[in-house]
């Protein structure tokens, strides 16, 4: 949400004050400030630009978010919406229950966010679009299930499912790093090894080489590593800094340059199992958030908008956006589902029955119950899928080591026998 910044000239009891308010449009501002002043009357309003303080606490944040970002827990999260629903079903109102939700939050960030929160929804904005100025700490899922709660009118059912949704997640989390906990380890512990080798044993054999005037007749493996050792022992600062540098330009430019972006996510799919867990948990996000929605008899079309957001991966979005714009051009939704090629037969004949039959929401709830399956399966059995490409990489290296070092032995030996 873009906002802007307003200068208002108001009076008081016959005195005259100024201050700067910060709204989406100016409606939205005028009636920020009669909330906070019921008793004044505004004289003069004119847009302006953010205060020279502002600018500049906004500009030390973002440089210390920068380097020490700190998220909020998955864990907290839950926590907060679960008590929210259980406040808004007992009647509540909402914007009591987030006050105390952030009074009550263990994590100090979290505790912001609903005070901010708080701040927004008395001034008389949704709670949608204040939770849509926390997009990123709160994530697409649960601005989606907010948004649904209020457009159906029953909020804590969809705080309660938006909590089961989260918990869900973190739980794969948990599970898929516990899965890549043993080959870091494993990859770590290569790398160290190898670090060593470069750095101590390997210098002294080619000592050993350049004494016995054997620099110029070496075999392949040897000149490669050599040429290894050469790099990390002269060069290994730089190589080590470049590659650090080389990381913060990529991850910038994925996040600021769309193009770049695009590219990223379409060779990610293709990528070895990356592509296959970013497929099925976003198909699985996709399709729960659809069913939620056209199960609270929100329309096909809107259904499909808001689910859209829940998509990470730009080149799924673009292929699922085409239901939306087959369905809105009077195409059934099996077609359209179809068209994107993202889904096995098997799942279009299950869409198919539901709309034909009027159960839609509860046919796309298997749908859902399947990407989830799937993306299970890939993240338990994650570390039998990498064991062969790390057995693979431990064999070439230590092969590499073996053949360069003993191979010119070998032939040195061979020639004194000769």
């Amino acid at each position: 949400m873009n906002l802007k910044y307003f200068e208002i000239v108001y009076s008081i009891k016959g005195r005259q004050s100024k201050t700067v308010l910060q709204a989406a449009s100016r409606a939205d501002m005028i009636r920020i400030f009669k909330a906070r002043n019921p008793d004044g009357s505004i004289v003069k309003v004119t847009e302006t630009t953010a205060p020279l303080n502002e600018t500049l606490e906004k500009l030390k944040n973002n440089i210390l978010g920068a380097v020490f970002k700190k998220s909020v827990k998955t864990e907290f999260l839950v926590a907060s919406f679960r008590q929210l629903a259980v406040m808004s079903n007992a009647g509540i109102p909402i914007h009591d229950s987030v006050k105390e939700v952030g009074k009550a939050a263990a994590d100090e960030k979290l505790r912001a966010i609903f005070a901010k929160m708080d701040d927004d929804l008395n001034a008389g904005l949704s709670l949608t679009a204040s939770a849509s100025a926390f997009k990123e700490e709160l994530g697409d899922v649960s601005i989606a299930m907010i948004e649904l709660g209020e457009s159906t009118g029953n909020m804590a059912e969809s705080l309660k499912k938006l909590a089961d949704i989260l918990e869900e997640v973190n739980e794969n989390k948990k599970k898929f790093k516990k899965a890549i906990r043993y080959p870091i380890m494993i990859i770590t512990a290569m790398a160290i090894a190898f670090t060593i080798l470069m750095v101590y044993v390997v210098p002294k054999f080619r000592d050993i080489f350049e004494q016995l005037g054997a620099g110029d007749k070496l075999p392949l493996p040897t000149r490669i590593l050599l040429g290894i050792e050469f790099a990390i022992n002269n060069y290994g600062l730089y190589i080590l800094g470049v590659g650090v540098v080389a990381f913060f330009l990529i991850s910038r430019s994925y996040k600021n340059n769309p193009i770049f972006h695009a590219q990223c996510d379409k060779y990610m799919l293709k990528t070895y199992l990356i592509g296959k867990i970013i497929f099925y948990s976003n198909l699985n996000r996709f399709t729960l958030i659809l069913s939620e929605l056209i199960r609270a008899g929100i329309p096909v079309v809107e259904a499909l908008d808001t689910s859209l957001l829940t998509v990470s991966n730009t080149t799924l979005q673009e292929r699922l956006s085409l239901v939306k714009i087959s369905v809105q051009r009077g195409i059934s939704l099996t077609d359209s589902f179809r068209e994107t090629g993202l889904f096995e037969n098997m799942l279009v004949q299950m869409i198919q029955a539901g709309e034909q039959s009027g159960t839609l929401d509860m046919m796309l709830s298997k749908v859902t119950d399947y990407f989830r399956d799937k993306f299970s399966t890939i993240v338990d059995n994650l570390s039998s899928y990498i064991e062969p490409i790390l057995l693979a990489f431990l064999a070439c290296m230590v092969l590499l080591m073996a053949l360069g070092i003993f191979m010119p032995m070998w032939e040195l030996g061979s020639a004194a026998r000769g």
